[in-house]
């Protein structure tokens, strides 16, 4: 996209240097913007190859199993969006709520990182709280998860605003 700025930018700044008015009346002054980057969009990517993909099995709260194919790097939030998988995130990954809570299968809960004590703070608050939660926002993706399976929780608590649920940007 190309804006014509040249009134706007020879008055500002001729009021600077008048020497440079004759200089920037000859030319054409123009501006050009790229794409910008929307927030998430790596996880609205496919992988590039197959060593990036990462099997992750979402378990509903019906028990419903759904099979996604992930990559390196996600984050299980953006993930569970991309796919229209009901995990909440109402506070959009800042860790600042408990919307994004899941059940870690045991097989998996040793191979993630330990939770930092904010995310431990949050999970005190989260209902149905098990051994095995986690913030589905503080779970990135890596072939060592390969298979994970991640279980959503019957409810959860959304502080935020009651029934707010965010969208995709």
């Amino acid at each position: 996209m190309t804006f014509a700025l040249r009134p706007l930018l020879i008055n500002c700044i001729t009021r600077r240097n008048h020497g440079l008015r004759n200089n920037l009346t000859k030319t054409s002054l123009q501006l050009h913007t790229s794409k910008g980057l929307l927030h998430g969009e790596y996880e609205f990517q496919d992988p590039k190859s197959e060593d990036e993909v990462v099997n992750v099995i979402f378990i509903d709260k019906n028990g419903s199993r759904i099979p996604i194919k992930g990559k390196v790097g996600d984050n299980v939030l953006y993930l569970a969006h991309r796919y229209n998988i009901e995990m909440e995130g109402a506070c959009e990954a800042s860790l600042a709520c408990t919307t994004c809570h899941v059940y870690v299968h045991h097989d998996y809960v040793d191979k993630l990182p330990v939770a930092e004590e904010k995310e431990e703070d949050l999970l005190d608050l989260a209902p149905f709280l098990k051994e095995n939660s986690r913030l589905g926002c503080q779970i990135i993706l890596t072939k060592e998860l390969e298979g994970i399976e991640l279980e959503l929780p019957k409810a959860t608590r959304n502080f935020y605003v009651d029934g707010h649920t965010p969208s995709a940007h």
